[in-house]
């Protein structure tokens, strides 16, 4: 998944998928909490791969992740591709009305969109960038 889209939250709680993202997000999908305030969105095989990840890992581990699961919600959008975005979700991650869908490879997030903008203006820089190139191996 790649690229940013704007759009908003209406006031019943519920935000459409990108058009770009709805075929490849599919009928369901998770969306959970995300690094950095913000909710992350995996398909439901990306989900499954991590509840594979964490059906493995030693109990005295796996309660790491009990806010993840505890906070995740199945959201199935309508025949007008929106979805119920829950209230907890969206206080977490400080949504207001204006959100930002960003790609992130294998998944997505999801963040307030005056959040978003201020990360990137802080953030990307030609150094930056530069050095997650190298980190990458490019």
């Amino acid at each position: 998944m790649f690229g940013k889209y704007k759009h908003a939250v209406d006031p019943k709680g519920r935000l459409f998928v990108p058009a770009k993202l709805r075929e490849e997000l599919g009928d369901a999908f998770y969306v959970t909490l995300g690094l950095d305030h913000c909710l992350s969105v995996y398909t439901e095989e990306g989900w499954q791969a991590i509840v594979d990840r964490y059906n493995a890992l030693p109990i005295s581990q796996s309660r790491k992740m009990r806010f993840l699961f505890a906070n995740a919600a199945k959201c199935e959008p309508d025949k007008q591709g929106r979805f119920s975005l829950p209230a907890e979700l969206r206080q977490y991650a400080g949504l207001g009305q204006d959100v930002t869908f960003i790609g992130q490879g294998g998944h997505a997030e999801i963040w307030d969109s005056a959040a978003y903008e201020a990360l990137e203006q802080e953030t990307l820089t030609p150094e930056n960038l530069a050095a997650a190139m190298e980190e990458l191996g490019f």
